[in-house]
């Protein structure tokens, strides 16, 4: 992960959804070999892969 300036962000969110995060966390723990793996890179992993992907949708609508 890039050592870029990092904010804090504070959220309030469901107790499932914390559930949820927390089983993706050990998910990536397990089947990782990066050492620990903390929330934020995990959250920071997803946000960055939803974004990839939302910009090659919005590619795919432009070319229609």
């Amino acid at each position: 992960m890039d050592k870029e300036k990092r904010i804090q962000l504070n959220v309030r969110i469901a107790q499932e959804t914390s559930q949820k995060l927390d089983e993706i966390v050990n998910y990536y723990q397990e089947n990782t070999k990066l050492g620990r793996v903390y929330k934020a890179d995990v959250l920071t992993d997803i946000i960055e892969k939803s974004y990839d992907i939302m910009n090659k949708q919005k590619q795919m609508q432009k070319k229609f």
